[in-house]
C-alpha cells in the first residue's frame, strides 16, 4: 500500500511538473509576434481613475464566460492600494449577477499607469492602461504578453468613431483586434 501511494505521489508531481513546464514555455502574443513591450500612457491621475467602469469589448477569458452587463468598480482602500469590484449577470442582462472582489497595487509610480491584480491571492496579474481618454470617459487595459484586453467606458455604450479610433490604436501597439468580443451592456 505504501508503494502505490508513493508512485501515486510521485506520478501526480511528475505530471504538475510537466504541465508547469508546458505552460511556462507557452509563447505570449507579444513573444510570438516579435513585439516590442507594450506602451502604457504617460501617466494617469488615480482619483480620477477611481469608480465604475463598463466592458464594452474584451479577449475572451475562462473566468468571464457567459458574463454580460459587465462593469468594474474601483475605489481607493486606508492602505493606499485599490479594491477591485466585479461584476456581470450570467447569460443574459436579467441573468444572476456574479461578483468577484479583488486589490490592485500600482507597480509604477512615476505613471500610476502598471498595476497588479490579484482576486486569488498569492497571485498578481500585470494591468497596464494603455489607453485613457481625456477626461477618462474610456480606457483601456492590457497585460505586457498582448493576451489580455479590456476597453472600458464609463456607460453602458460607446460612441463608435471612438471605439474605431481605439481598434486603430490597438493595432498599432500590436494587438489582434479581431479576438475582441463585445459585452452586451
Amino acid at each position: 500500500m505504501k508503494r502505490n501511494a508513493s508512485t501515486a505521489r510521485t506520478t501526480l508531481t511528475t505530471v504538475l511538473l510537466a504541465s508547469l513546464a508546458a505552460t511556462s514555455c507557452a509563447k505570449t502574443t507579444t513573444a510570438r509576434l516579435g513585439l516590442p513591450e507594450l506602451r502604457t500612457v504617460p501617466r494617469v491621475d488615480l482619483q480620477r481613475y477611481l469608480g465604475t467602469w463598463y466592458d464594452i469589448a474584451s479577449f475572451p477569458q475562462r473566468f468571464q464566460l457567459g458574463c454580460t452587463g459587465t462593469t468594474a468598480t474601483y475605489t481607493m482602500r486606508s492602505d493606499g492600494d485599490i479594491a477591485v469590484l466585479n461584476r456581470c449577470r450570467k447569460g443574459s442582462l436579467t441573468g444572476k449577477e456574479e461578483s468577484a472582489l479583488g486589490r490592485a497595487r500600482v507597480v509604477d509610480r512615476t505613471s500610476n499607469a502598471k498595476l497588479k491584480v490579484s482576486f486569488f491571492r498569492p497571485f498578481w496579474g500585470a494591468y497596464w492602461i494603455i489607453d485613457l481618454g481625456a477626461n477618462y470617459q474610456y480606457a483601456v487595459v492590457g497585460h505586457p504578453s498582448r493576451d489580455y484586453l479590456w476597453i472600458l467606458s464609463r456607460t453602458p455604450t460607446m460612441d463608435a468613431t471612438v471605439y474605431e479610433a481605439i481598434i486603430g490604436r490597438l493595432r498599432e501597439q500590436g494587438y489582434e483586434v479581431a479576438r475582441l468580443n463585445r459585452t452586451p451592456q
